[in-house]
């Protein structure tokens, strides 16, 4: 069920018309991210790593974007599905690398612990080998604090690929 709405997001995501794209811009309509993701918790800094597929599209150019993100945490006896929502501010550093920042609202649910709301923080650098933002690669350092019982607070990192789609 979580996978599907995801895979909706994603779709929606590609084919919804962000802005009017000329011929020389060089921006993607989305961008796709595979990669892995990991997890620190509080309290106790348990660990957690697993797979994560996310999409990021334009909304305002050089304003705002959407992230919509979906990842699978695993750690011994425990395993988390996660979606999060960020909007983040954009910063183009130069052809081939991007800087954002960004926040939203999180939710995740555990095997054992069930479901969790958060508040997440991120920064976004992504890399463009050749400037024509096709494929590249991404790191995210984030920060999120949990409004449920306990309020966890997780520092993460996710690494990944990029795909532009144009």
């Amino acid at each position: 069920m979580k996978s599907n709405m995801l895979l909706l997001a994603v779709a929606a995501a590609v084919l919804l018309p962000t802005h009017n794209v000329q011929a020389e811009d060089k921006e993607p309509r989305a961008v796709v991210e595979i990669g892995a993701a990991g997890e620190w918790s509080r309290p106790g800094w348990l660990a957690s790593v697993g797979p994560k597929l996310g999409v990021e599209f334009g909304v305002i150019k050089d304003w705002l974007e959407i992230e919509i993100s979906g990842s699978s945490l695993f750690r011994r006896r425990q395993t988390e599905y996660g979606t999060e929502l960020i909007f983040k501010k954009p910063f183009t550093l130069s052809d081939k690398v991007e800087f954002m920042i960004g926040v939203g609202p999180a939710y995740s649910y555990t095997t054992d612990e069930g479901s969790k709301v958060a508040a997440e923080f991120g920064l976004d650098f992504m890399f463009w080998p050749t400037g024509e933002k096709k494929l590249g690669w991404f790191i995210e350092p984030s920060y999120s604090y949990s409004f449920s019982k306990g309020h966890e607070r997780s520092i993460g990192v996710s690494v990944g690929l990029l795909v532009g789609i144009p």
